[in-house]
């Protein structure tokens, strides 16, 4: 495993480099969340069943994290810094085949936004929040209909942020997939089910 610094108009990120040096089945590139970074329990699980499972895992931590602040930045900066991320992966050319863009919680509504302009070829989303806690009509459900790729959400069935069934009624027509697993927003409870779902949407998106 192997880190390197990213420069953004926002600061530095960092991107944090797993999985096979040869022949990859894709990249997934991984964004956290505004509670945590890059090693919660849910992305760790994911990170290392999609590299065991041959694929190269770019775990990317945002500015505002690497330089130690509490607070999240405005979406529209996250996504600044992420498309920089992505422009400089490019170039080195780190970026091998199906390009999944993923994230959890805020990281996830990243992904889903920018998934258009960047070519992702699918896009995972771990927690979405789908509203505010206690505020259903503030729902984000477009950022989940405007994605046009293959788009799976792994969603815990008591997350305050939105249910799994509130989830799927966003999603309704829409081709995107939800799966239920144990636990609340943090998907702390069990990390392997996020995994087993990511890495068996993972082997059919690459099939």
């Amino acid at each position: 495993m192997t880190t390197r610094d990213v420069a953004t108009l926002l600061g530095p990120a960092r991107v944090r480099f797993e999985g096979p040096a040869g022949d990859v089945a894709g990249t997934l590139l991984l964004g956290h969340g505004a509670g945590g970074g890059v090693d919660s329990a849910d992305l760790t699980a994911v990170a290392q069943a999609a590299a065991g499972a041959g694929w190269r895992v770019l775990r990317v931590e945002q500015p505002w994290r690497v330089a130690g602040k509490r607070i999240a930045p405005a979406p529209p900066r996250l996504d600044e810094a992420w498309t920089a991320v992505l422009a400089d992966l490019r170039a080195t050319g780190d970026l091998a085949g199906p390009l999944v863009l993923a994230g959890r919680s805020a990281g996830a509504r990243v992904a889903c936004r920018t998934a258009s302009t960047e070519g992702a070829a699918g896009v995972l989303a771990l927690a979405f929040p789908l509203y505010p806690p206690g505020k259903p009509e503030k729902s984000r459900a477009a950022e989940l209909l405007g994605v046009a790729v293959p788009l799976l959400v792994v969603q815990g069935e008591t997350d305050a942020f939105g249910r799994p069934a509130e989830v799927a009624a966003a999603l309704a027509g829409h081709a995107g997939r939800v799966v239920a697993v144990p636990g609340d927003h943090a998907l702390k409870k069990d990390p392997e089910a996020v995994a087993a779902a990511t890495v068996g949407w993972l082997r059919e998106l690459s099939s």
